[in-house]
């Protein structure tokens, strides 16, 4: 019975179900947004940082979503 020890990178599933409903939360939040503000900055009214970083937050939480449930 080799490798009966647990995966160096396991965590418990309550521990991943915390992680991916606060990522759910970061990254809806963020792409709404991140969208309001990308129409905000077409009609003139605000600068063209704030939605880029916005929507990259809401891609880095798409990916770690991705990542934690483990679609490819």
């Amino acid at each position: 019975m080799a490798g009966i020890e647990k995966r160096p990178d396991y965590r418990p599933r309550s521990q991943r179900e915390k992680e991916v409903y606060r990522l759910v939360l970061l990254g809806g939040g963020t792409g709404v947004v991140g969208i309001v503000t990308l129409v905000l900055t077409v009609a003139g009214l605000t600068g063209a940082v704030p939605p880029i970083i916005l929507l990259l937050v809401c891609a880095y939480c798409i990916w770690r979503f991705r990542r934690v449930t483990g679609q490819r």
